[in-house]
């Protein structure tokens, strides 16, 4: 399997990996990755085939001007972006980019929930 090849489910067992991460499927079907209960830091498959989650918003707009990046639908006002299948950017950038998104989820929660969250 090419870098680019990355599978659905390889995301989401990364996702998985990370610490607090639970799976639960919304909204007709949807994977929806999240931590502290309901804090989502991933969804699979928003209005297409795809992963979308949190970025940094200063690093919205350079993230959307790339190929196969754009802005998550009902979600972009929160600076998060859909990458859509076959990935445009290699697994090591997208793992990046997820745990990331965790973090930046993490690092919103109240501290007393954040102690084992932190990476």
């Amino acid at each position: 399997m090419s870098e680019r090849q990355i599978s659905e489910e390889q995301v989401a067992q990364f996702c998985l990996s990370l610490p607090g991460a639970r799976e639960d499927y919304k909204w007709g079907g949807i994977r929806v990755f999240s931590i502290a209960g309901n804090k989502m830091f991933a969804v699979m498959d928003l209005a297409g085939a795809g992963v979308s989650f949190k970025v940094a918003s200063e690093l919205f707009l350079g993230y959307v001007d790339r190929p196969g990046v754009r802005p998550a639908p009902y979600l972009a006002r929160a600076h998060w972006i859909s990458v859509a299948r076959p990935y445009c950017m290699g697994r090591e950038e997208l793992w990046d980019l997820l745990q990331r998104s965790h973090q930046l989820v993490v690092r919103r929660l109240p501290k007393r929930l954040q102690p084992g969250l932190l990476i």
